[in-house]
């Protein structure tokens, strides 16, 4: 699934081909993604203006002149896939809603597995939108402190990895830049949560926010059915310290491999997590 880095990638391009320009129509080629679409969704999109476009956790907002907005989320296969004006409108069995834009430019929602999702949204409401409400600080907002994380770790008594992952804890992290992160802090991935309260949660909210900024700069992770909203590839997972690298050495690593084994992989809340043992504890 597309993490926070590859969902901010794709609002920004997003915004290139969509900022300040009008919906003229939108044709929705099934009624469902994960969930149904709104029976008025085609009717409330069409005819109006892109004013902004922003991300929140892992979905992408679109605000429309008015006062209403839609969510996107990719779910684990979807992705957006932009044609200029003039260009041939995709039109395979995955190719689910179409908006067509103003100048005759078009934005295609594809989804070969059907989790992501669509929906709009009155501003006023937007804040308790089911799928918002809950969320957690944002990871590169000012608001995501040190003392902040630290207090939606106290008492908790999950580990690090599994309260990471839970988007009220922090809202956009997923598997891959968790297990970065974690390097980066020096933090195990098994530690319990409330253990990292404090001291060591000084060390993590800069490395989370080092690891997102970078792989931001790269464009994200192209893993599996991610591609960035114009097409192109992401790199940073040729940049990872620990994921996906099981038994490899790490970053400056001075072990000798053969006898420690290098980067373990265990599985943790159903999902894969890398760290050297050496130094993460």
């Amino acid at each position: 699934m597309p993490e926070l880095p590859e969902v901010e990638t794709i609002a920004r391009g997003l915004a290139v081909q969509l900022l300040g320009r009008r919906i003229a129509h939108v044709e929705p080629r099934r009624s469902d993604l994960r969930w149904p679409l709104p029976d008025d969704f085609a009717t409330r999109l069409s005819g109006r203006c892109v004013t902004a476009v922003a991300r929140r956790g892992k979905y992408v907002l679109l605000a429309l002149e008015g006062g209403d907005t839609v969510l996107a989320h990719l779910g684990m296969s979807g992705r957006f896939v932009l044609t200029g004006p003039g260009q041939t409108v995709p039109a395979g069995p995955h190719d689910h809603v179409v908006f067509a834009m103003g100048d005759g430019s078009h934005v295609v929602f594809h989804d070969p597995r059907r989790f992501g999702m669509l929906d709009v949204c009155a501003d006023a409401a937007l804040p308790s939108h089911p799928r918002l409400a809950r969320l957690g600080p944002d990871p590169l907002a000012p608001e995501f402190t040190p003392a902040a994380l630290s207090d939606r770790l106290a008492g908790r008594r999950t580990s690090i990895k599994a309260a990471l992952l839970d988007q009220g804890t922090v809202a956009g992290l997923g598997n891959i830049y968790i297990s970065e992160a974690l390097f980066y802090a020096r933090i195990s991935p098994e530690r319990l949560a409330e253990s990292v309260a404090g001291t060591p949660a000084r060390r993590l909210v800069p490395a989370i926010r080092r690891v997102l900024t970078a792989a931001i700069q790269a464009g994200g992770s192209s893993l599996r059915d991610y591609v960035q909203a114009s097409g192109e590839l992401g790199y940073f997972q040729h940049r990872f310290a620990v994921y996906d690298r099981a038994g490899q050495a790490c970053p400056g690593c001075r072990c000798d491999v053969a006898k420690t084994g290098g980067i373990r992989r265990l599985v943790q809340s159903n999902r894969s997590s890398f760290y050297c043992p050496q130094r993460q504890r």
